[in-house]
């Protein structure tokens, strides 16, 4: 809990200045949460962190998981205490060299008070140590750390990093990482970015990997377990790394024989995207339980069950078109999730055109036409969905007939200049929905307040009159719902993607 003394009259003000010294007068907790409205408690204020190193020690048998985490960060204000959002038990706290006093308040909120306060524009090194079993914490109900026969892994959205470091955990505070990870001899650290090295000694073998460009927290990963790896190169030079865990059993050949495409599907959405913007490509499949995947920044997560029903190259592509739409560009905040998870649902639709199982207006027409207008489906606002319908399917479909109801409205050319001038005009950082209607209106040089508003914002059905002037469901007469295009079930396979927990 987080108290605001306040002393009545003009004596308790006097007295309560007395007590605190002249070095500290001025200066403020950072807010323990960012300000996102969906997610409160995300995040923290007072500080923005630009690296993190992290040396972790992970005994698989046990999930027991010892670190030691250094961040770089400079203060946005003057700042008496700041939190951390972490759960494992921390042993000690340096700020600047100089110990520092920590306790821990709400769900997930590490409090630290360093020696001495901090001015606004301060550098700042923090160092925490800690240890602990992952899969034993919870917060608000679940988990983000899932254990595996042979390890464990950190990969969910909004938040993983809580079981693993203690992060600044909101996309607005991007940073660069290394990420050293010592494992028994035998089993192997994933994580993102390139390998730069892994040394030996003792039975203990060390792997570190560098993120060399900004990163979301929830877009760090680790995972630990027996792999097969793979390795190549792009047709674009991009060095490819791809992990598949041991004992995916009949799951085994159809992870491979997608995950393995992953370097030509990139250099594909290049071509619509625009160059890949990270040194680093791949995926891993680790024997998980979830049935969600994840744009995990230049190493994508896939459960097996991605993979049940035989290949899957869609939903490489889903989590692929985000390394430009969520990982490159990021949301501001938690409700702009449609800039990620609508433009990912339109790669699938692209490749879907790309191998002839379906083109981008037959399934936008589909949408339009499988759902009726008492729907709940129609009820859920793309543009802002509110936190419980985040990660819905409406996001992922609505949002992407919203796109092709915008081509249409715009014509190919200025459509396809947007898709690939999007990435670039935000690169590395942050936008929000708003933002892209605003790019959109630019590049095409239409006012588009009207159709973003009736596809993104109306908690209803779009009527024939809308449907007709974004040329969707045969001009807005009936569609006939039950031709159901060749690519729908793989496209589908990928509705969960963002579930908590197992």
């Amino acid at each position: 809990m987080h108290r605001r003394l306040i002393a009545p009259g003009a004596l308790a003000t006097a007295s309560l200045m007395l007590a605190i010294p002249a070095s500290a007068a001025g200066f403020s907790p950072g807010a323990p949460g960012i300000g996102d409205p969906y997610y409160p408690a995300y995040g923290n204020g007072g500080y923005d962190v630009s690296h993190y190193d992290l040396r972790l020690k992970y005994q698989p048998a046990t999930d027991e998981l010892e670190g030691t985490a250094t961040l770089l960060a400079r203060t946005t204000q003057d700042l008496s205490r700041f939190d951390l959002d972490f759960l494992l038990d921390v042993s000690e706290v340096r700020v600047n060299g100089a110990k520092a006093s920590f306790t821990t308040s709400g769900e997930h909120e590490l409090e630290i008070t360093p020696k001495s306060p901090l001015a606004k524009g301060t550098s700042v090194t923090v160092v925490v140590r800690y240890s602990g079993v992952p899969s034993s914490k919870q917060a608000y109900g679940f988990t983000s750390w899932h254990r595996t026969p042979d390890g464990g892994v950190g990969a969910n959205e909004p938040e993983s990093a809580w079981w693993w470091f203690p992060s600044n955990d909101h996309p607005l505070d991007k940073a660069t990482y290394d990420v050293s990870v010592l494992v028994p001899d035998g089993s192997q650290a994933i994580s993102n970015g390139t390998l730069q090295s892994t040394s030996s000694r003792l039975g203990w073998t060390r792997y570190t990997w560098r993120s060399d460009k900004p990163q979301a927290t929830y877009l760090a990963t680790l995972a630990v377990g027996k792999f097969d790896i793979t390795t190549g190169t792009t047709d674009g030079g991009i060095p490819v790394v791809n992990a598949y865990s041991k004992d995916l059993g009949a799951n085994y050949g159809a992870a491979r024989a997608s995950v393995e495409r992953t370097g030509e599907i990139a250099d594909w959405l290049s071509g619509y995207f625009g160059p890949y913007p990270f040194n680093a490509l791949g995926g891993y499949v680790p024997n998980t339980t979830t049935g969600y995947a994840l744009e995990t920044q230049t190493r994508p997560f896939y459960s097996p069950r991605q993979f049940a029903n035989g290949s899957n190259t869609s939903v490489v592509v889903h989590e692929l078109a985000h390394q430009w739409y969520g990982d490159l560009v990021s949301v501001r905040g938690w409700k702009d999730i449609w800039v990620n998870e609508g433009f990912a649902r339109y790669a699938q639709w692209l490749w879907s055109e790309q191998e002839g199982e379906g083109t981008a207006q037959e399934l936008a027409d589909y949408v339009y036409a499988s759902h009726p207008a008492d729907d709940a489906f129609w009820t859920v606002k793309p543009g802002d969905p509110r936190p419980e319908n985040q990660f819905d399917i409406a996001v992922y479909d609505r949002g992407a007939l919203a796109l092709q109801a915008l081509r249409n409205e715009i014509g190919d050319e200025a459509f396809f200049a947007v898709l690939k001038g999007w990435p670039q005009q935000y690169a590395y950082g942050n936008a929000s929905v708003t933002d892209f209607q605003r790019y959109a209106e630019e590049v095409s040089g239409q006012p588009l307040a009207a159709l973003f508003d009736t596809w993104l914002f109306q908690p209803s059905k779009p009527g024939a009159p809308a449907a007709r002037a974004a040329s969707i469901a045969k001009a807005g007469e009936a569609a006939d719902a039950s031709v159901q295009p060749k690519s729908w079930k793989k496209i589908a396979a990928t509705n969960d993607v963002h579930e908590h927990g197992e």
